[in-house]
């Protein structure tokens, strides 16, 4: 069964109030040598990259919201909570995701949705998801999100408000409806519901999908994602 050998480690949401420096540090270096990196986004214990599998995976109910973008419309559900500025959702979109969209979205077998999970210390990130949701509204979201993850780093470079402008431009969108949503920040309030369904969700790290409630976290290779879905299906 795949979710006794792949299921995910559950780890404390809230930071301890009393952690000596040095533990801290020592903790910062022992993820660091395993390619994960904890942060802190508002006292919760954030992980960005790939996140050790471990048992006892349980699955959760995902609180939808009107208009998040979805393609496909298979009886599997994946739902992705991403930040368009981390580096390992960048990995996964550029592997795993690309596969599994021609194997199992393109024809039908999984509904795919992304959810915006944009962690604080990423500076471009929360402007980024709002606006990709401008695009939404024009029905560009996929290709705006392409966009922006192969346009893109770590360091927010390719994310500033003149880029994601210059690629509403380069979609062909109305740009100066996109410039007003952007703008106005209208879009805000979608993406901080999105953070806060992660966060009710136990959501620790980007980025952290769901296969029919059951988590998968950080960019796993495609054959990760390819045993969940195919069990899922049945098969």
């Amino acid at each position: 069964m795949f979710w006794k050998k792949h299921n995910i480690e559950k780890k404390d949401l809230l930071t301890p109030g009393a952690i000596l420096i040095g533990a801290i540090l020592v903790s910062i270096s022992i993820c660091w040598s395993a390619g994960t990196l904890p942060f802190f986004n508002n006292g919760v214990n954030i992980n960005e990259g790939d996140q050790p599998q471990a048992e006892n995976a349980k699955e959760v109910k995902i609180t939808k919201r009107d208009k998040a973008p979805t393609l496909g419309s298979g009886k599997v559900e994946l739902v992705e909570f991403s930040d368009f500025q981390c580096p390992f959702c960048q990995r996964f979109y550029n592997d795993a995701y690309k596969k599994i969209k021609e194997t199992y979205v393109d024809t039908n077998k999984v509904k795919f949705t992304f959810r915006h999970y944009p962690l604080s210390f990423h500076q471009n990130a929360q402007k980024s998801a709002e606006a990709s949701e401008c695009a939404n509204d024009q029905n560009k979201f996929w290709q705006y999100h392409d966009i922006l993850f192969e346009n893109s780093d770590a360091d927010g470079n390719g994310l500033n408000v003149t880029d994601l402008k210059r690629y509403a431009a380069n979609l062909g969108l109305n740009t100066a409806q996109f410039n007003a949503c952007l703008d106005s920040g209208e879009k805000a309030d979608e993406v901080k519901k999105d953070f806060a369904e992660g966060q009710r969700l136990g959501v620790n790290g980007t980025p952290t999908l769901y296969v029919n409630g059951k988590p998968v976290i950080g960019a796993q290779p495609f054959s990760v994602f390819q045993e969940a879905i195919e069990e899922a299906l049945g098969n």
